[in-house]
């Protein structure tokens, strides 16, 4: 028998790897490292800390190109944005009426209150009754109202384009009612062929007024003074925290009167005749009237809506919308604009100027 037994002393032979069925041995497993510190270091191949650098490198440059990747799609995204919005405010919709040449109805809303910045503003409703008239399809123009009023200064503007654009085209111009039509509506509507309206909408309005508060003998109660320095005796007319003079409300009362002889001669001009009775007192003393009381006093003609009007008046079934409506594109031009001009005068503000 062989003694398979180590003498004393001898380094136990580590156990050979079985070969495989086909006869291969398998490659010896790595030596476990046993010690640290430089001699591990000596046992790294030559030339680690370069290649290591070199990786460090080329990682540091793929995240540079990322970035920059990054930045330049976000760039464009922007500059996209921008160019469609440009795009959009230069060609801004205006109902998709300007390529009809069908025989059609015109129409052109007026909803809301008239002013200077509003859908309903001179500019908008101006803008799209030019469209209106011009295209050779439209057999008519249809104002479509839903207003208690607002600017008289809109509203006259509107009134004088309206006589100029059926003078200049020889189209009619009708105004049909929704809910309301006071005030500056009327301005408006007063000066169109006819009026329709629903029996029970609101008409009528014929006046003007200046509002305001005034807290002086509040002031007064609470202890408060009010300081306002001004050049020019009435230049501190309206403030409502100081007392209104006999003759500056006499002033205001003037001014008052006469907007409101402007207002009854552009009614009895528009109207005419239709008018039942010139001289009522009430007529423009600023009340208002149901769509029927309006027949009776001839401040409207008769009861009818949009497809009636279309229908049986302008002999024109098709409606098409001719209203200047602001898109995407201009309310976010006009807030970004808006929050520019508030942060210029927080700035100036800040650096003690005032604009008031």
């Amino acid at each position: 028998m062989n003694d398979d037994t180590p003498p004393p002393g001898a380094a136990p032979e580590r156990p050979q790897p079985a070969a495989d069925p086909q006869g291969r041995t398998p490659a010896p497993e790595p030596a476990q490292a046993t010690q640290a510190g430089p001699a591990a270091a000596a046992a790294r191949p030559p030339g680690w800390e370069q290649a290591t650098l070199e990786r460090l490198l080329f990682a540091q440059l793929r995240e540079q190109r990322r970035a920059r990747t990054l930045n330049f799609l976000l760039r464009g995204g922007w500059l996209l944005f921008l160019v469609v919005m440009a795009w959009t405010l230069f060609h801004r919709g205006e109902g998709g009426g300007a390529d009809v040449s069908l025989p059609h109805t015109a129409v052109v809303s007026i909803k809301g209150e008239i002013a200077a910045e509003s859908n309903a503003s001179a500019e908008s409703v101006v803008g799209a009754m030019r469209a209106a008239f011009e295209d050779e399809g439209a057999k008519a123009v249809v104002l479509l109202v839903d207003s208690p009023g607002g600017s008289p200064v809109q509203a006259g503007i509107i009134n004088d384009e309206m006589r100029r654009l059926k003078a200049t085209h020889g189209k009619p111009v009708y105004v049909v009612v929704e809910e309301s039509c006071a005030s500056a509506a009327y301005y408006i509507a007063a000066a169109a062929d006819r009026i329709f309206v629903d029996k029970a909408s609101i008409v009528g309005s014929i006046g003007v007024l200046m509002d305001g508060f005034g807290f002086t003998g509040l002031m007064d109660k609470v202890g408060v003074e009010r300081r306002l320095m001004t050049a020019g005796e009435n230049k501190g007319f309206l403030d409502p925290f100081s007392p209104q003079t006999p003759a500056q409300k006499a002033y205001a009362q003037q001014m008052l009167d006469q907007v409101h002889k402007q207002f009854i001669e552009v009614v009895r001009a528009g109207r005419g005749d239709r008018l039942k009775d010139k001289e009522n007192p009430q007529l423009f003393s600023g009340l208002f009237w149901t769509g029927q009381q309006a027949i009776d006093l001839g401040l409207a003609d008769q009861l009818g809506n949009l497809e009636f009007v279309a229908r049986e008046v302008v002999k024109a079934e098709d409606i098409v919308d001719y209203t200047r409506r602001e898109n995407v594109a201009e309310r976010l031009a006009k807030r970004f604009g808006a929050a520019v001009g508030e942060g210029a005068v927080k700035a100036l503000q800040a650096s003690g100027l005032q604009f008031r």
